[in-house]
């Protein structure tokens, strides 16, 4: 019966608990739904748009003069006078005359020449004279020898068919005939040696003449002029000084042209340098003569700016001229070009001049990039893509192919449609499809961005929105 009681209340307490559990469950109201609230990301946007834009190729080289001569003399001997201006950095006229040698042993050897000479001319004069004379009387022992034989014949034929005269008047006239035959043979082989003799002796004149030359060209090598309007780089030369030839004395530079040596990478050289007639060599359009040769075409002569790398801020630079490829460097996979700068450009502005020694920067324009969307280079990734606004104003990644990066900039050439708005805010991780805001009234087209990068500001988003800031790019 207790057992009975027991389980009777416990039932009855567990159908009063569950009573009351209903009962409180009923009167239970339902808390509030909150909405959630979507926080945009401010942002900047550009409007794509597609132009040509001329490449401009970058590279750093030192100016050098293009002509730059070590002189040296031709002649030994003791130096008697040097110009009161021949010190390194003076700038002497061209014609000037720069140092002066002892001149007089070879003004001895320039009389000695030309006395030689004299006595040639004479000694051809006196063969010429006696070739001459000795041409004239062969004629006449010609015609004593004909008188000799015919007597010899007349004497000899008596003799023997008339039997008048003797013996000895025969042996007589013979003897006579003889001798006027030698002596005719002889003049004859000695008029013939004669124009062996003149052409010996007009070679020995010759040797002279050439003697006298050379001791005048010595004379005047005593004297070193300056070749052009030169600048004295350095001299090795005093007064009193004894010189020999081949020796170097002085080093001069002409400044009336510079050249800049201007290395570019090999793929930007290939795809971007104005080459003139086309950019294989044999096009049809090139100079006939480079036919058969294995080397760079012609460039366009192109005007470049040139700035000196130390040059105060605000420095207006040079102008340039881009003239030929000068080498091709294996080690580096490098085209360097050569520009060149005159006197006048190199004196352009009034300011401080461009000289020989600086180490320059230069701007070469290039060919042309072909609808191209100009952006900074902040707002395309390492990967390769672009964010773009759709007309949700929502975020869309969007792969891009670049063209080519310069300075600040990024050129795309294919991936974006003309008009679309590309995000130039530097962001990291956004969510695809993010929301995000920016003020409409002011899309400035991509054309007109300074590239300067867009820094997302403390109320775009941040942590909340999954992002981080990107560091600026070098």
């Amino acid at each position: 019966m207790r057992k009975l009681l027991s389980l009777i209340l416990t039932l009855a307490i567990l159908a009063g608990a569950v009573a009351g559990a209903r009962i409180l469950v009923a009167m239970r109201k339902a808390p509030p739904q909150a909405s959630p609230e979507e926080r945009p990301i401010a942002v900047e946007v550009a409007r794509a748009a597609l132009v040509d834009v001329p490449v401009t190729l970058e590279g750093h080289g030192k100016a050098r003069a293009l002509d730059v001569v070590a002189v040296a003399p031709e002649v030994a001997g003791r130096v008697v006078a040097v110009h009161p201006r021949l010190d390194p950095g003076e700038v002497i006229p061209a014609g000037e005359e720069l140092v002066r040698i002892d001149p007089r042993n070879y003004e001895a050897a320039l009389a000695q020449a030309r006395a030689q000479k004299a006595q040639a001319e004479k000694a051809l004069a006196r063969l010429r004279e006696k070739a001459e004379s000795d041409r004239a009387r062969l004629s006449t022992l010609e015609r004593s020898r004909d008188l000799a034989r015919n007597e010899f014949e007349r004497v000899s034929g008596l003799l023997k068919n008339n039997q008048v005269g003797s013996q000895s008047s025969v042996e007589k006239a013979e003897a006579a005939y003889n001798q006027a035959r030698d002596a005719c043979d002889l003049l004859r082989q000695a008029v013939s040696l004669y124009p062996l003799q003149i052409a010996e002796a007009e070679q020995s004149l010759e040797a002279a003449d050439a003697a006298v030359r050379l001791a005048e060209a010595n004379l005047d090598r005593c004297v070193i002029r300056v070749p052009f309007t030169a600048r004295v780089k350095d001299k090795n030369v005093e007064a009193g000084q004894y010189i020999s030839p081949g020796a170097p004395v002085m080093t001069l530079a002409d400044d009336s042209l510079l050249e800049i040596s201007i290395p570019l990478d090999s793929r930007d050289a290939a795809r971007w340098l104005p080459f003139a007639g086309g950019d294989q060599r044999g096009d049809a359009s090139g100079d006939a003569s480079d036919v058969g040769k294995s080397w760079f075409p012609p460039l366009e002569p192109v005007v470049c700016r040139v700035f000196w790398t130390d040059a105060p801020s605000g420095h207006p630079g040079w102008d340039a001229t881009l003239h030929r490829v000068e080498r091709f460097e294996e080690a580096t996979r490098t085209v360097t070009v050569a520009l060149r700068v005159t006197a006048e450009q190199a004196r352009a502005g009034g300011g401080f001049p461009l000289v020989e020694g600086m180490f320059c920067r230069a701007e070469i324009p290039g060919r042309a990039l072909n609808r191209v969307v100009r952006l900074p280079r902040s707002a395309v990734s390492f990967e390769g893509y672009v964010w773009v606004v759709d007309a949700d104003n929502r975020l869309q990644r969007r792969e891009v192919e670049v063209a080519r990066n310069e300075g600040d900039y990024a050129f795309v050439s294919g991936g974006i449609e003309e008009g679309e708005q590309v995000v130039i805010t530097r962001l990291v991780n956004p969510l695809p499809g993010s929301k995000v805001q920016f003020d409409a009234s002011k899309v400035p087209s991509t054309t007109a961005l300074s590239g300067r990068p867009a820094d997302a500001g403390p109320d775009a988003g941040g942590e909340e929105a999954g992002m981080t800031m990107e560091p600026a790019r070098s």
